[in-house]
């Protein structure tokens, strides 16, 4: 597990902002019920940002995630991927999420996210972006070869997808941990030069000496890596929205 169960994301709030939230369900076009927590500003957003967790799914950090994006101005879904085995109910924290995680497929993942690029999208976002961690970076990438339209896919230490990066559709972001222990650096490298070699418009940003999950609240040594990554987020978001 990438977080604590009472983490919280490095993004301090922004005091007095109006935002609204819900807890929903929604449906991907296969029949999948899937559980989805929203987050929305006040006035109508015409960007919006699926956010797609780490290897846990959905819980308090990434609801909390949403929130920060909407108090940013922006429309967001943070969904659970384990919908089609482990229902839409919310789970306690003995939930076994490795027994479910290999039963994870692409096509399942990225049903989802269409699902969410929909959701968003009738409630009048023109550009849609994704943001992934973990597990849900390297899917995020994924989705900018899915077809959804994305305006851009951001991963946030995900293994790179590299034979995958021909078909991607959408600028990139990647933010890796320069002492991640799953990921060796030479990876990122080599992502860096395919997505180069495909002509995808796209930044990889390795953080020296920070860890896997270095954007965690808890970590405070890895503030300034957290706040940078955080801005550049933003600062994407921003210069690829119409």
């Amino acid at each position: 597990m990438c977080f604590e169960l009472d983490s919280e994301p490095p993004v301090p709030p922004i005091s007095g902002a109006a935002v609204s939230h819900d807890a929903l369900v929604l449906e991907a076009a296969d029949g999948n019920l899937f559980a989805a927590f929203a987050a929305a500003p006040e006035e109508p957003a015409r960007t919006g940002v699926v956010i797609l967790p780490d290897v846990r799914g959905l819980y308090h950090f990434y609801e909390e995630l949403a929130l920060r994006f909407a108090e940013r101005g922006y429309a967001a879904v943070a969904f659970d991927f384990y919908g089609r085995t482990a229902g839409a109910e919310k789970r306690g924290e003995d939930f076994d999420w490795a027994g479910h995680r290999e039963q994870i497929t692409p096509e399942g993942m990225q049903a989802d996210v269409a699902a969410c690029v929909a959701y968003l999208r009738a409630r009048g976002a023109a550009t849609v972006f994704t943001v992934g961690f973990c597990m849900g970076g390297r899917h995020s990438w994924l989705a900018a070869a899915a077809a959804h339209g994305l305006a851009g896919a951001v991963g946030f230490y995900g293994r790179p997808p590299l034979e995958d990066v021909p078909r991607m559709a959408a600028p990139i972001l990647a933010l890796q941990g320069g002492a991640d222990a799953a990921i060796p650096v030479e990876d990122d490298e080599a992502f860096d030069a395919a997505l180069t070699a495909a002509g995808v418009e796209h930044e990889v940003v390795v953080y020296d000496g920070a860890p896997h999950s270095f954007f965690d609240r808890k970590q405070v040594e890895f503030q300034a890596d957290s706040d940078d990554a955080w801005r550049r987020t933003i600062e994407f978001i921003e210069r690829h929205s119409s």
